[in-house]
């Protein structure tokens, strides 16, 4: 099974979208500084995502805007990777946001989780994230907060929400590597695909934090946590040929920034010489 396009002719190909305060490594070998390409594609993710979510009764109609989208503060400050099928519609994707190991719980959004105001629990998912958060210190990477995955209907049963999946480790490992956490609804059995990738529940002083009832979706949710270094290692070859594949995949942003010189062109060439004809 090959998870990362072969050709651009391919029915469905990825998109990077990246924040407008971010540094691109130059890794990545398609930048487009495109405002108004990078507002089409967010907006078609959200409006795909308010879809999906409405469906699902995670959110209410009073949550969508009046053009239809699902709008959140955190989109803008977020890289987002997409699938596009071959028309340029988008029919997949999740956010990213990228972090300071620095940043404080209070201003992550799990911080302000149902889980997080818990008497019983909120002491120790705090202290579960900052164990990570030292973490990060210690293996200076980012931490990341993972979020808004969804994919079209027509791919609930297929392997694209398995490679947008995937596609956040080899992104993560793209952007230098991160420690990262994500609050996955057990809909759809999100929590069980990415438990089966790699995530982890958190824990402190020993103990697994357990899944809990979130009111602002209206579903069962499980803290999970990652790290991009270490997914479960039946599929690192598909992760690493998704990587390969973003390196020449179209990376859309909304200003201009300085490039961050990660690697150099030839190194990334021979990379993607290496792992662009993988498959499982």
């Amino acid at each position: 099974m090959r998870l990362a396009p072969q050709a651009d002719s391919a029915p469905r190909r990825l998109i990077v979208l990246a924040p407008d305060d971010c540094q691109v490594p130059d890794s990545f070998l398609q930048v487009e500084e495109n405002p108004e390409r990078h507002e089409t594609f967010l907006a078609e993710m959200q409006t795909l995502r308010g879809i999906r979510y409405l469906q699902d009764g995670a959110i209410t109609p009073s949550q969508i805007s009046a053009d239809g989208r699902h709008r959140l503060a955190v989109d803008e400050q977020s890289w987002h990777l997409l699938t596009v099928n071959q028309d340029g519609t988008v029919c997949g994707g999740a956010r990213c946001r990228r972090t300071s190991n620095r940043v404080s719980f209070l201003d992550l959004g799990i911080g302000v989780s149902s889980l997080a105001q818990s008497d019983v629990w909120g002491i120790k998912l705090k202290a579960a994230v900052e164990a990570d958060l030292e973490l990060a210190r210690q293996k200076d990477v980012a931490y990341i907060e993972f979020g808004g995955w969804a994919v079209a209907e027509e791919f609930c049963c297929t392997t694209e929400a398995l490679r947008i999946a995937l596609g956040v480790y080899s992104l993560s490992r793209s952007l230098g590597g991160c420690i990262g956490i994500t609050a996955a609804t057990r809909r759809h059995h999100s929590s069980s695909i990415l438990r089966r990738i790699g995530g982890r529940p958190l824990a402190a002083d020993g103990v697994e934090l357990p899944p809990y009832y979130d009111p602002q979706y209206s579903c069962e949710m499980e803290m999970l946590r990652f790290d991009s270094s270490f997914p479960n290692p039946r599929y690192e070859g598909w992760i690493e040929e998704i990587r390969a594949h973003l390196y020449a995949a179209p990376v859309v942003r909304c200003k201009q920034s300085s490039l961050r010189r990660d690697k150099s062109l030839e190194s990334v060439n021979v990379v993607c010489r290496q792992h662009i004809g993988l498959s499982q």
